[in-house]
């Protein structure tokens, strides 16, 4: 509270200064109690230094649209405006347009998804659909169960509704695939239930996994739904990355296996450009109901403009063609990753090898924490992204998240050759001072369950 105006007596009557409140926020005591869950998110605090041109930046998952047809979209978009335009800047439905709804499900049925439109929720990117789910589910201290390492914007998400986050084990077979453990799950599970504690839903991400660009298999997504079901608990399947596969065809999405228990999410971004921030909820019709209303209170309803302009480019496009294109040019700059991670970084660094998606996944040797080691490597101009943002109790200190979707892969060799040479410089500075005791690492971190306790 601001003292008010003029002088303060103390014992004596001496007459004291004004005591002044020197908080920077003066609203600091205003706030509801979950916005102090809200944190920077570790990858927006990059930005600043890893966008420098002299820095290569391994950081950012940004999709590479310059193979994107500029022409066609330019045309699409002023055909729109020309045609249509009194209705594409317009306020229009809380689900989304119909036209746009239909699309999606043309969309999803590559991944084996039979959907109507009707359950389809259009959202400004998949990020608010999964805002919404959270904000429709959960209530403070409800469980959500999340991969161990997971997305960075998800765990923002759970911390702000006040969830507590269980990290589950996330594995890898050395060729691409893993993910989430389905005994690991069951174990959780089982305790939670035990301790009488709340599990809304779990989250997951099976298709090039950010961070760790492991994908699940069939069978793996079949045992997870099976554990899903004996406990009773929602999936929230995240699947951005899903289509732009490398070296096979899409899998089954889980949602394409069980389209009751799984809420999905959707988006454009990574296969169009996100710029214009159109991502989908695919729910069963009852949550659908109130995703609708969740939205309409949140933002009346998600951009009518960019829906038009995303309905444009795929009626006016061979967009599945541009998916592929878009394929091609990431597996260059995997390949490149790849490469120049073999020729450069130390002996007993490991990393994930992904069939798909923008993301890396790289286990430093023991002694060496990722996080203190960032200043010297952005000194030496490379950027990533430190392991601990992607989970929620701190642990990941041995990991970082490297992305090659955006850098050319030149770009990427020399940025695992400055890279490397900081991992060495580190390796031998533990090594001096008696921190590095284990001369190997291992592939993922299966995060701890301490919280479960």
């Amino acid at each position: 509270m601001t003292a008010a105006a003029g002088p303060d007596r103390e014992a004596g009557g001496l007459e004291q200064p004004a005591r002044r409140d020197t908080r920077l926020d003066a609203s600091i005591d205003r706030y509801a109690a979950r916005t102090h869950q809200l944190t920077a998110s570790a990858i927006r605090a990059l930005f600043s230094v890893a966008n420098r041109p002299e820095v290569v930046s391994l950081a950012g998952g940004m999709p590479n649209i310059a193979d994107l047809p500029l022409n066609v979209v330019g045309e699409a978009l002023h055909t729109l405006v020309l045609t249509r335009g009194t209705q594409a800047m317009q306020y229009g439905a809380g689900q989304g347009e119909p036209m746009l709804r239909e699309q999606i499900c043309e969309v999803m049925r590559l991944e084996g998804i039979v959907a109507h439109p009707d359950d389809v929720t259009v959202t400004v990117g998949s990020q608010q659909g999964l805002d919404l789910i959270t904000r429709i589910f959960c209530d403070p201290g409800d469980v959500v169960i999340a991969e161990a390492p997971s997305y960075v914007g998800a765990l923002g998400v759970f911390r702000a509704y006040q969830c507590e986050v269980v990290h589950v084990q996330l594995d890898d077979d050395g060729n691409g695939y893993g993910g989430l453990s389905p005994d690991a799950l069951r174990e959780a599970l089982t305790a939670l239930r035990s301790q009488g504690r709340r599990v809304k839903f779990i989250y997951t991400i099976p298709n090039f996994q950010n961070p760790a660009g492991v994908t699940q298999t069939l069978q793996r997504r079949r045992e997870l739904l099976a554990v899903a079901e004996e406990f009773d608990v929602l999936v929230v399947e995240d699947n951005p990355y899903g289509l732009l596969g490398f070296d096979a065809e899409p899998l089954p999405a889980m949602r394409a296996l069980d389209g009751e228990r799984v809420l999905y999410l959707g988006s454009f971004s990574k296969t169009f450009a996100p710029g214009f921030r159109v991502g989908w909820v695919l729910a069963p019709h009852a949550v659908k109901e109130k995703l609708v209303l969740a939205q309409e209170s949140a933002v009346l309803c998600p951009p009518v403009f960019s829906q038009y302009a995303v309905a444009a480019y795929l009626s006016a496009h061979d967009w599945k063609g541009q998916i592929k294109a878009f394929a091609e040019l990431y597996t260059e700059r995997r390949d490149a990753m790849l490469a120049g991670l073999t020729a450069h970084l130390p002996a007993g660094t490991t990393w994930t090898r992904p069939g798909g998606g923008f993301f890396v996944w790289v286990t430093v040797p023991d002694g060496i924490d990722t996080q203190a080691m960032l200043p010297r490597a952005v000194t030496a101009r490379v950027a990533y992204v430190p392991g601990t943002a992607f989970y929620a109790d701190g642990f990941g200190s041995r990991h970082m998240r490297l992305s090659y979707c955006y850098p050319t892969p030149e770009r990427i060799i020399e940025g695992t050759r400055r890279l490397g040479e900081v991992l060495a410089h580190e390796l031998s500075m533990a090594t001096l001072f008696g921190t590095h005791t284990q001369p190997g690492g291992r592939a993922l971190d299966p995060g701890p369950n301490a919280n479960l306790s």
